[in-house]
């Protein structure tokens, strides 16, 4: 999925990303040290060169995209609330936390509309390009302004 997303993204491809899957207690630990929030998040992202989307037909720059990491645990919790398996999740999480290296966001409502929208786009053609799909890639919501 790392490799689909930084293809799709035009990013080049000795750029240097980690994944990192952590427990909960670990997991917790860093959301206080870096967020100040309690409890263990499903998903942390940390840019190191601010690397963008490449565009037409050269890919961004190489460099040090960052590190993305993960709690398995917490996205288990969530793909059983959600009805989809939590391998979808993983994948879902794992391209959130690459767009958020990339620099999308979603504190606005129009920056989650794109953030949003592309990470179900990136999600979905992945899955159809091995035959499968998810219901981890809700659509959009309707009235989002």
């Amino acid at each position: 999925m790392a490799a689909y997303v930084l293809t799709e993204l035009k990013v080049n491809p000795r750029a240097d990303l980690a994944v990192t899957l952590l427990d909960e207690v670990d997991m917790e630990a860093l959301h206080r040290q870096w967020m100040d929030l309690p409890g263990p998040t499903d998903v942390m992202s940390f840019p190191m060169d601010e690397l963008r989307p490449g565009s037409g037909e050269q890919g961004a720059e190489g460099g040090v995209l960052g590190d993305v990491v993960l709690c398995p645990a917490v996205a288990r919790r969530q793909a059983a609330e959600s009805g989809h398996s939590a391998a979808d999740e993983l994948l879902l999480l794992l391209t959130h936390g690459m767009l958020h290296l990339l620099g999308f966001d979603h504190a606005e409502a129009d920056q989650e509309r794109e953030m949003f929208d592309l990470q179900r786009t990136l999600l979905l053609t992945y899955l159809a390009g091995r035959g499968r799909s998810t219901s981890a890639a809700p659509a959009p919501r309707l009235g989002t302004s």
